[in-house]
């Protein structure tokens, strides 16, 4: 079983007003569930809410419907429209249609992605952050990354998740592993997406470069800790 510390109460989110500009500074899952029994992390108990506190001090949880449940290990914290406060990226998943990913605030849904479509499809994110330079932040995952394996990158802009680039052949997660591996780096020369190849014998880092993804193999065999750490080029 998964358990993370610190599982907040408080109101309903909508039932007590929100402080103005308060920022985000913790967030957790909740509220335990096994009404989707999927599996992804070696076991069928996901989260039916999703539980956080504000800089003013006041302590909020969002519900999920009773078709739907957070299917991932821990809420990212990312200014993902770059107003210097934090939204909450989450991995969403409805019972019928699989995940997708999921942009939170203080006040509810901000953006998502599609559902993948399908039940029992899931997505392992790899983090957030301005790839390209452009000014605008991008999330990327893998889709299915135990079957399609497929990078997919979204730009936040205009209060929306748009599409901007794909990239075949790359996983970050192996069904039953308890966590999601590889993440995002910054060695000096701008971000890239640190992952692995699909037959998990080499690592792999990526770049956003003008709207397409280029790849590069950094080690054979998997090391996500030394390339994370910038000691592999």
């Amino acid at each position: 079983m998964r358990h993370w510390p610190g599982l907040l109460c408080g109101a309903v989110l909508g039932l007590m007003p929100v402080v103005a500009a308060s920022e985000i500074v913790s967030a957790t899952y909740a509220e335990p569930t096994q009404r989707y029994q999927h599996g992804v992390f070696g076991e069928t108990e996901e989260w039916g809410a999703l539980a956080f506190e504000l800089s003013s001090g006041q302590k909020m949880i969002l519900r999920l419907p009773e078709t739907r449940v957070f299917e991932d290990i821990a809420p990212r914290l990312i200014d993902v429209d770059g107003d210097g406060l934090s939204e909450m990226v989450v991995v969403e998943t409805d019972i019928a249609l699989g995940a997708r990913l999921a942009i939170y605030d203080e006040a509810g849904l901000v953006a998502a992605t599609p559902f993948i479509g399908q039940t029992h499809r899931w997505l392992a994110p790899i983090g957030g952050v301005d790839l390209d330079g452009d000014g605008f932040v991008e999330l990327a995952y893998i889709d299915r990354p135990h079957l399609a394996r497929l990078l997919r990158i979204w730009r936040f802009k205009d209060g929306a998740l748009v599409e901007v680039a794909q990239a075949e052949d790359l996983t970050n997660h192996r069904f039953g592993d308890p966590g999601i591996s590889g993440g995002l780096r910054d060695c000096g020369e701008g971000p890239e997406m640190i992952m692995a190849d699909t037959r998990w014998s080499r690592t792999i880092a990526s770049r956003l470069v003008q709207g397409k993804i280029e790849s590069r193999i950094v080690s054979d065999g998997v090391d996500f800790a030394a390339a994370l750490a910038c000691l592999l080029p």
